[in-house]
């Protein structure tokens, strides 16, 4: 017979895999507390990431690992989450207010990475994040239609601008201060003026993960980002075929060279199936984001069909996970939410929002 006392039950809390993280409970410092009364058992776990869909099925888990402790009595599991913030590029103010900032990236338009960054913004509010979103497409902003926002956002002080919400999620977009059918005839040092403004003037409140829905390519804004903006982690949006994996590389290896951690790969458009028949097709390829993520040694964090129902939600101003939150399309987003978090959670936590800044005065 195994006494039932803390070493037993941590050694096989060890056993379980967080495939979020992929660390066990114990080495991945999830396990908080673990209090044994005679033979009743309660375990504490801490998260550092939202998941708040998948708490049940790791409270099963948890307790399948404790299960051959004979005698054992009554096994409670709390589960809570912590989202911290994570180390970002050397020399970059923090913005008040935010904990993370997560870029959603890709290197060719077409590839749905609007779409993919509006729903892994609401996937993760979802799993109990608080969450924002910056269109940060300054030529072409598609979240004030994505979302359904179009009123102009308030000033309380004349300086700074009230973020809109919308689902739950902290909305803020040049596509507010202007007339949805007109052109952006700037430079290049407006557009990155203008991304400044957006992200350091609105009054962002406490968010864990604030997401930025980057414009293609590899340019001024993108410039902007790695120089200016603290960036917790990105993701690289593809499809599987070659001609977007390449641009998609080009992105991965620009993040590289400003020093952003790139978080993994999402594969979007991955496999059709017909509505009417079943039947499944890979129209651009099957793979893409797999490979590249196997060649780079990131995450691949994901596939996300290609269905009509995506576009039309988007378009409708209500996206998936909010217009069918039970349905398949909005579980593979929010796995991959977890897995976005997941990654990050891992990560070198940044220090500064807990160790008070010192300042030297002469007197």
């Amino acid at each position: 017979m195994v006494e039932i006392n803390k070493e037993a039950i941590t050694s096989r809390l060890a056993t379980v895999i967080d495939p979020h993280t992929d660390s066990d409970l114990v080495d991945g410092k999830s396990v908080t507390e673990v209090s044994v009364d005679g033979v009743d058992v309660k375990i504490r776990l801490t998260l550092g990431y939202a998941a708040k869909s998948w708490h049940g099925v790791l409270t099963e888990q948890v307790t399948a690992a404790l299960a051959d402790l004979e005698g054992l009595g009554e096994v409670t599991v709390d589960i809570v989450t912590d989202v911290v913030a994570h180390e970002v590029q050397k020399g970059v103010t923090p913005i008040k207010g935010v904990r993370n900032i997560i870029a959603i990236a890709s290197g060719k338009g077409g590839v749905g990475k609007s779409t993919v960054a509006v729903n892994l913004a609401l996937a993760l509010s979802s799993e109990g994040a608080t969450v924002g979103i910056l269109d940060a497409d300054i030529y072409g902003p598609s979240q004030p239609r994505m979302l359904g926002v179009n009123q102009r956002p308030e000033s309380l002080d004349g300086k700074s601008l009230e973020p809109l919400a919308s689902f739950q999620v902290q909305v803020m977009s040049i596509g507010f201060l202007i007339e949805e059918d007109s052109p952006m005839i700037w430079r290049g040092p407006m557009v990155t003026q203008a991304l400044e403004q957006l992200l350091n003037d609105t009054r962002w409140k406490d968010l864990d993960y604030l997401v930025i829905d980057l414009p293609p390519g590899t340019g001024d804004i993108q410039l902007t980002l790695a120089q200016k903006v603290p960036v917790s982690g990105a993701v690289i949006v593809t499809t599987p075929q070659n001609i977007a994996l390449l641009d998609a590389r080009k992105g991965f290896k620009m993040f590289e060279k400003v020093e952003i951690p790139v978080l993994g790969v999402i594969e979007n458009m991955s496999t059709h199936i017909c509505s009417e028949c079943g039947h499944e097709e890979h129209i651009f390829g099957a793979g893409g984001g797999e490979r590249m993520a196997d060649d780079y040694d990131v995450e691949h964090l994901g596939n996300i069909p290609l269905d009509s129902r995506i576009r039309a939600d988007v378009d409708g101003g209500k996206p998936t996970v909010v217009a069918d939150p039970d349905g398949v399309i909005a579980d593979i987003y929010r796995q991959v939410s977890r897995r976005v978090g997941g990654k990050l959670a891992v990560r070198k936590r940044n220090y500064s929002d807990v160790f008070p800044s010192i300042v030297i005065e002469n007197n």
